[in-house]
């Protein structure tokens, strides 16, 4: 077990990140707390009886077997640890028993690090079942994945069938409809007893009907969002007669029990795919802010297929007319066959098309409405069971092709636990993410398409480029501070916070009004950018330089929930598509982050900074590197302090 600590903490995580794992994951101790007994005092009875009047120690010391409550207050803190994962692993009976036995080490590895999962099977595909089918092969593949648990954990799993009952209509509470449907969980602590004890439960999504008394297939997705809300007790059963002070203090005990920290999809067809990343998938989503246009891509891309595969099928049987022979024709059928293949091939093709979009619509659909439910610090991981059964292996086709050692893969699922973080960054350029991933897998040949998923926060551009692009200024700016839609005494703060240090805000104001491109607010500022058009001092005729004149985080969000990423990402990809520049002291322990996500870099002379930039083309030797440079050193430093580094 601490070799297993030593290994990941070692191999997938920065100092802050195994100290976040360790703070949150870490058991805390039972405390044992004897309560101190006092001896009766002897009499004194005027003769020297030794220990006659005292117990024997033999007595006093030997066991006592008794059925009252014992005063001894044995408080176990653990009930407040338990961390859970909410598994769903897609149709099972397509993996073959490899895959599947790394997805059950896997598993293992997590319950092992803190995080105890909760797995839901869901074995529908595109086949048609009866009822009775439907459900045999439910119990089949919990029974598989439940041995390839066992064979890394003695009773490490155990199937669940009878934890779930369908409802009549007239039964259900009208605010639940929406979200639990028909199901409900019928036994809590089926599903708790288990998770306690390090007992992997899974779940099979077959109900007991009240309306029929009889076993019937429902829905995954139905079941993995009836536990969320069982698990958060978000729909207390059996209390609603009870005093309601009462009521509240049960539920509050039930919830501090519980801690719903993500949620696992293993789907075959990986992360939620995206044009815009070399790996063809998104790396993080921000569903705050990018849910709806993530939906509407699927659904275009879901009628497209849709329609191309209507127009292939119409093809074909104009196709199929045109070839049609005479039953005493030489050619026969097989010549008509010849014909129609490639028809057949790319409505094939198509239909396919159409129904991975709708899968992947179903995935994303079904994130948003659990981490509706979850709390804000709670994620949520899609990955194929290939990447997820990868628990520790040697990279042999990594070694074969670069001729080195063989090297420990990292699992996405555990560097995921131990930093909440994708294994790529979101905001990284698409030449880097594809060098990093590579070189973070160790895998030369497909990179890991997993999508890290949390609900995010809200982004605000003011101005929004969507409707007023971001253009330097020619009479007026498009927006100076104070700014009502801008609380500038919470952006001060955050800027102070980020830097740790007091910011001059009228030398600051007078200097950047007037020429500030826009500002980008992270949730309730906790985290943001400042930018600004400068212009190049000694080049009036030159272009406007645009400039990050501040980006900040809150140190409590450094480094956790991806706020910089976040950050970073709209304003490279939403204010200055074309490139933006920014300077920060050479000595800064950022640099490293800034280095990653930059086009290029440059140390000025003579000066305590380092210049980046993320515009392509730029010669060193050119007309806009030269203008960089003169802002880059130019830029008069704001701090009250007025301790800043001579350049």
């Amino acid at each position: 077990m601490q070799d297993l600590f030593l290994d990941v903490l070692g191999s997938t995580a920065t100092k802050r990140e195994a100290r976040a794992y360790l703070s949150r994951f870490s058991p805390p101790e039972a405390v044992f707390q004897p309560q101190k007994i006092t001896l009766p005092k002897n009499k004194l009875v005027g003769v020297n009886l030794g220990n006659l009047k005292l117990p024997p120690r033999a007595v006093d010391e030997s066991p006592v077997f008794t059925q009252a409550v014992s005063n001894n207050r044995f408080v176990d803190q653990s009930i407040e640890s338990l961390h859970v994962a909410l598994v769903t692993i897609r149709a099972p009976q397509l993996l073959d028993d490899a895959i599947l036995q790394g997805v059950g080490h896997t598993l293992s590895q997590l319950t092992r690090l803190g995080l105890n999962s909760a797995v839901v099977i869901d074995c529908a595909d595109r086949e048609k079942r009866h009822s009775l089918d439907a459900c045999r092969v439910a119990l089949e593949q919990g029974d598989r994945l439940v041995t390839a648990i066992d064979l890394y954990r003695d009773r490490g799993a155990r199937r669940l069938d009878s934890v779930i009952g369908l409802s009549s209509v007239r039964e259900q509470n009208l605010s639940s409809c929406k979200a639990r449907g028909r199901l409900q969980i019928t036994h809590r602590n089926l599903i708790l007893a288990p998770l306690r004890r390090g007992v992997t439960p899974i779940i099979v999504p077959i109900a007991f009907s009240y309306d029929t008394h009889a076993l019937v297939p429902v829905v995954a997705d139905e079941v993995v969002l009836c536990l969320a809300q069982e698990l958060l007790v978000l729909k207390p059963q059996g209390v609603f007669e009870e005093d309601l002070h009462k009521v509240t203090a049960k539920v509050k005990c039930l919830q501090k029990q519980i801690s719903l920290d993500r949620i696992i999809l293993l789907d075959s067809l990986g992360g939620i795919p995206s044009r815009e990343t070399v790996h063809g998938s998104h790396v993080f989503i921000n569903l705050e802010q990018e849910y709806r246009d993530i939906r509407d891509a699927l659904q275009q891309s879901a009628e497209g297929e849709q329609h191309l595969a209507k127009r292939s099928s119409s093809s074909e049987n104009l196709l199929n007319q045109s070839c049609s022979i005479s039953p005493g024709s030489v050619f026969g059928a097989k010549g008509c066959n010849s014909c129609l293949a490639p028809g057949n091939g790319e409505l094939l093709n198509r239909s396919t098309d159409y129904i991975n979009a709708r899968s992947h619509l179903r995935n994303l659909n079904l994130l948003k409405r659990t981490l509706e439910i979850l709390p804000a610090s709670s994620s949520a991981i899609i990955i194929t069971p290939q990447e997820a059964a990868n628990s520790g292996r040697s990279s042999e086709l990594a070694s074969q092709s670069l001729g080195v050692g063989t090297r420990r893969q990292k699992n996405p699922l555990i560097y995921n636990l131990l930093t909440d973080k994708p294994v790529v960054s979101s905001s990284l350029p698409s030449c880097r993410s594809q060098k990093n991933l590579t070189s973070i897998l160790h895998s030369v040949s497909k990179p890991s398409p997993a999508t890290f998923v949390k609900r995010g926060i809200p982004i605000s551009i003011i101005p929004d480029p969507n409707l007023h692009p971001w253009t330097p200024p020619t009479s007026s700016p498009s927006i100076q501070l104070p700014d009502p839609r801008i609380d500038l005494t919470r952006l001060v703060h955050l800027i102070e916070n980020s830097f740790s240090r007091k910011l001059d805000v009228d030398h600051y104001l007078s200097r950047i009004n007037n020429r500030i491109a826009g500002v980008i607010i992270a949730g309730e500022y906790e985290g943001g950018a400042l930018l600004t058009w400068e212009i190049p001092p000694g080049s009036p005729s030159s272009p406007a330089v645009p400039y990050l004149d501040k980006f900040a985080v809150l140190k409590r969000s450094q480094g956790a929930g991806g706020v910089a990423d976040i950050v970073f990402k709209a304003l490279v990809r939403d204010c200055f598509p074309n490139g933006v520049c920014w300077r920060s002291r050479k000595d800064n322990p950022v640099n490293k982050w800034y280095f990653e996500r930059a086009t290029g870099t440059w140390k000025i002379p003579r000066t305590s900074w380092t210049m980046f930039w993320t515009t392509e083309g730029v010669d060193k030797v050119g007309s806009t590197f030269l203008d960089y440079e003169r802002v880059c050193t130019s830029v008069v430093p704001s701090w009250a302090d007025k301790n800043s580094v001579v350049d």
